[in-house]
């Protein structure tokens, strides 16, 4: 569903990146600050272009964003003068969808989301979780094949993140859209992934391609997943002890 060959971006921000990410795939990008995780989920987005190589998906060449994939990000991005569920329903009138789909899709998102009980709410009104749940919400609305998750849950308090970390994998279960999922927490990815993409420091490049053969719910505290934050652990402090180690050269 996504292919990058040879993806490199200008000022050192990535060099080389070969990823494929099959159909149906949860693969989250891991790596210290700064290696270019978030500037390789834009790039397949269409936000940044790539200044070498190819970036291809579903079969077709990205240059510009395009509505086969939605973005989730950090900072919610949610429009501060629309209620819930105008926000979620953004998207589907931009696209011209009748009102009668629109009513019926939302409805059904706020109940997933469980948010019906705040359609009519601001986001100001909303907890940091809440934001997140209808962002996703607004996302999923789309229906897009291709759902690019930019630490989605990385503000948002521990408890929080994880039950939305839950509900990220109920829905994916459910839909099986392919994802793609920018993450610097280590028990996150193993939670989440069938794949873990380990990234360089920057320049970043793929370092090692990690796969999580683990039955879904997974248990923290079970010897194999133990087993793979170990080694994930290293090979990340490995990066940013390279990363450290060539500003001090600078």
């Amino acid at each position: 569903m996504i292919e990058l060959r040879g993806v490199r971006v200008a000022f050192g921000a990535l060099d080389a990146v070969d990823l494929d990410v099959g159909k149906g795939e949860l693969v989250c990008l891991l790596g210290p600050s700064g290696c270019g995780k978030s500037t390789l989920l834009n790039v397949v987005a269409g936000f940044v272009p790539a200044s070498q190589g190819s970036v291809r998906v579903a079969g077709a060449n990205v240059t510009k964003p395009g509505p086969e994939r939605a973005v989730v990000f950090q900072e919610y991005a949610l429009f501060p003068w629309l209620t819930v569920e105008q926000n979620v329903a953004f998207g589907l009138r931009a696209r011209a969808t009748p009102a009668a789909d629109i009513a019926a899709r939302v409805a059904a998102l706020l109940e997933t989301m469980s948010l019906r009980d705040f359609a009519k709410s601001w986001p100001k009104d909303l907890s940091g979780g809440m934001r997140q749940r209808v962002a996703l919400a607004r996302a999923l609305a789309l229906d897009a094949p291709v759902l690019l998750m930019d630490e989605p849950f990385g503000a948002l308090d521990a408890l929080t993140r994880r039950n939305l970390q839950d509900e990220l994998l109920r829905i994916f279960v459910e839909r099986r859209p392919t994802i793609l999922f920018v993450t610097h927490g280590i028990e996150e990815s193993l939670h989440l992934a069938d794949r873990v993409v380990v990234m360089t420091s920057r320049p970043g490049s793929v370092k090692r391609i990690v796969p999580v053969p683990l039955a879904r719910p997974r248990d923290p505290t079970s010897a194999e997943f133990v087993a793979l934050q170990a080694r994930l652990t290293t090979l990340v402090m490995e990066e940013q002890a390279r990363h450290v180690r060539e500003e001090l050269r600078r």
